[in-house]
């Protein structure tokens, strides 16, 4: 029957046209059930085969800036109305790229499900009179799971609208995410211009222009242009290859300027004792002014990784300053002769590098931590920022300046990260104890020696384990807020027991004092939130945490594997590039740049890099992932002989070896057959979700995995 005001649809009133066009038509109902306005969209009889694909399509998507389905009829589909109006140009540079995001965050939600758009174009947005942007009509959406013709145009004709369609979708080609982010730049364009970005007389001329042409530059800020002319390449391998790179970009452009509040980065004093030998000495005052500052409200300050990463290198403050993100920079010495100690220092403007305080104390070593506080309380007048509270009040307890001498030269070979050397650290670090049984950060960091050993095979995991947890509850014992205590606690329960419960507990402990450390919430975005598959909240953790310390090499490794876990494979291998670049023999960075490889089967590539990790470190890991690959390229010979490591099935890491084996080849379940039996032995890689939800999840055994690993309960 034809609808009109005042008719009845089943339990719905007809109200009022809304719209309509070649394929049907909208109108304004009102539910009488539930007394709550509706849009009721009926299709002519020759499209109705599209109503099944439109109600799947939508019922699918949660989002805020996509139009809810209510209900479905035999011929009409019932869906939220929006009170508003279809999206319109020209628009201000701010309500661009406003509503810009919102749409990006709808589509990013769409693809996410599997969901292309496929008619993306003004009239198909609505802006709500409150101003929020809603994505309308799914009706020629297409879900890119089925088989490999789906996302062609209907039976190979050109469906949507011409001005906003990718060439390939002009063509009669396969279609895909890339698609879509080809029509979001023609719409952007039109936002910010008012004009559409490929014009034309008549139907050859759009078409034309769409093939062809480029539109005219946007009077509008670069960054923008730039991103609708990356949207808008004519070649899909071209453009943005995600709807999230897009919102990323967005997001930078749209960013806030450059904070100007006050920021320091604290570089490690200078050793100038007689021996050269007391550069220990020098790094704990530095990490120890470092954390004072840390507790001054309103003073950004660079975490130590980063600052001391200019250790020893000829380059002047501007360029340390620019690289660290901050306005100022502290440099300084420190002389100890006897039980006397001489420390200058040094708080220098990076904008014209002249010294805004200097100072020089001569001491007993025994005032050590009345210097880093006169050193902060200097430092806040400096820069005309007034403390919060008494400089070294953040230390519940004064140590026992022999055993502080000890924790320091204890952490010192810790950092150090070789199997000699945290054995050394822990011989400084038993006596830091026996001198002071009271001191908490010394039982922490022996905590974090017995994880170190265990994770480099020192000793047996079992051994390990119960001693790391018996030295951080102690450490707990005697400072129940300690972070590092807390984050020892969350990286056990998360990589060894899989209680994510228990894991999320000790993380947000560990954030619970403020300043909330950067390695906090490195640890909670890369151990927990990305182990449960929340990789957009791991994203953001983990990039506040490289705001704080941007030169870490851990932050950034965990950052390329949140780019990997949300598919961001260009993204994720730059950035592993750029660490290799900075520290070529990163086993962590090579083990991402090989799983990016091996998830786009680059296999060539993937073999130099995992030929030259396993030269670095030809553990059981890195020997099945190679294995795989001398597969995959074809030398059966080398892959035979790594795979005589694992004839003793039952040998530690032989399980974790075959399932990366098994991985690389493609062969999922047998891959998953062998991670179920290194979780029954025990055995941990670390990430283990991480890196094989993205090849395994669509495998029948996946769910059994994900039950061992807990991640059913989440």
């Amino acid at each position: 029957m034809s609808l009109a005001a005042g008719l009845r649809l089943g339990p719905y009133e007809i109200l009022s046209a809304l719209g309509a066009g070649g394929m049907g038509e909208v109108w304004k109902a009102r539910d009488t059930r539930l007394d709550r306005i509706v849009a009721i969209k009926r299709l002519r009889a020759s499209h109705t085969s599209r109503f099944g694909q439109e109600a799947r399509a939508i019922a699918a998507l949660n989002h805020p800036h996509v139009c809810q389905i209510h209900d479905v009829g035999p011929d009409y589909l019932v869906l939220e109305y929006i009170d508003g109006a279809p999206l319109r140009g020209p628009l201000a540079p701010d309500e661009t790229l406003r509503l810009a995001l919102q749409i990006a965050a709808a589509l990013e939600e769409a693809h996410s499900r599997g969901i292309l758009h496929r008619d993306l174009k003004p009239a198909n947005v609505m802006v709500t009179r409150k101003g929020a942007a809603k994505l309308l009509d799914f009706g020629l959406a297409r879900l890119v799971a089925a088989d490999a013709d789906v996302t062609r145009t209907m039976e190979g004709t050109v469906v949507g609208t011409m001005a906003y369609m990718p060439p390939e979708q002009v063509e009669g080609q396969p279609l895909d995410a890339r698609s879509d982010i080809f029509s979001f730049g023609a719409v952007l364009y039109e936002m910010a211009s008012g004009s559409g970005a490929f014009g034309g007389a008549t139907t050859a001329q759009v078409l034309n222009a769409v093939l062809l042409g480029d539109p005219p530059p946007l009077s509008a800020a670069p960054g923008l242009d730039r991103i609708v002319r990356r949207c808008l390449q004519k070649q899909p391998a071209q453009r943005f290859q995600t709807m999230t790179d897009v919102r990323v970009a967005l997001e930078q452009l749209s960013a806030k300027p450059i904070d100007e509040s006050p920021s320091i980065a604290v570089l490690p004093f200078a050793d100038m004792s007689a021996a050269k030998d007391h550069e220990w000495f020098s790094d704990g005052l530095s990490e120890e002014i470092i954390n004072a500052l840390a507790q001054i409200p309103g003073l950004k300050i660079t975490a130590r990784t980063s600052a001391f990463a200019f250790r020893g290198k000829e380059q002047d403050i501007t360029g340390i300053a620019a690289a660290l993100h901050v306005r100022t920079v502290l440099e300084g010495s420190v002389r100890r002769a006897g039980n006397r100690i001489r420390v200058t220092a040094q708080l220098i403007n990076a904008a014209d590098g002249y010294h805004l305080w200097s100072e020089r104390y001569d001491r007993d070593l025994t005032d050590i931590f009345a210097i880093q506080d006169d050193i902060a309380r200097a430092i806040a007048g400096a820069l005309q920022i007034r403390l919060s509270e008494k400089p070294g009040a953040h230390r519940h307890r004064t140590p026992n300046f022999a055993a502080y001498e000890a924790y320091l030269k204890g952490r010192h070979h810790l950092y150090k990260m070789t199997a000699d050397s945290i054995e050394r650290g822990r011989q400084f670090l038993d006596q830091a104890i026996v001198l002071d049984p009271a001191f908490a950060p010394a039982h922490s960091s022996i905590g974090d020696y017995f994880f170190l050993a265990m994770t480099l095979g020192l000793m047996p995991e079992e051994d390990a384990l119960r001693l790391a947890r018996a030295e951080a509850r102690r450490a707990l014992d005697i400072d129940a807020a300690l972070p590092e205590a807390h984050v020892l606690l969350g990286l056990l329960a998360s990589c060894y027991d899989y209680d994510w419960h228990e894991a999320g507990r000790e993380f947000r402990l560990a954030m619970a004092r403020q300043p909330i450390a950067p390695y906090a919430r490195d640890h909670y975005g890369a151990f927990y939130l990305l182990q449960l598959g929340r990789v957009e909240e791991a994203a953001a953790e983990i990039e506040r945490a490289l705001q704080d310390d941007p030169l870490n090499l851990l932050f950034r490794v965990h950052w390329a594997t949140c780019l990997f876990a949300a598919g961001r494979h260009a993204e994720a291998e730059a950035q592993c590039l750029e660490i290799l670049d900075i520290e070529p023999d990163s086993i962590l960075a090579h083990h991402w740049i090989i799983t990016v490889y091996i998830a786009q089967a680059r296999w060539l590539e993937a073999r130099r890099y995992a030929e030259h990790a396993f030269a670095l470190a030809p553990v059981p890991v890195v020997a099945g992932t190679l294995a795989g690959i001398y597969v995959r390229t074809g030398d059966t010979p080398r892959a035979d002989q790594l795979l005589e490591r694992f004839i003793d099935r039952e040998a530690p890491g032989t399980a974790i070896g075959l399932a990366l084996f098994h991985l690389t080849t493609g062969e999922t379940d047998e891959a998953l057959a062998w991670v179920e039996k290194a979780i029954d032995q025990r055995e941990r890689i670390v990430l283990l979700p991480v890196v094989f939800r993205p090849f395994c999840a669509s495998s029948p055994r996946w769910p059994a995995v994900a039950k061992k690993l807990n991640l059913h309960e989440q």
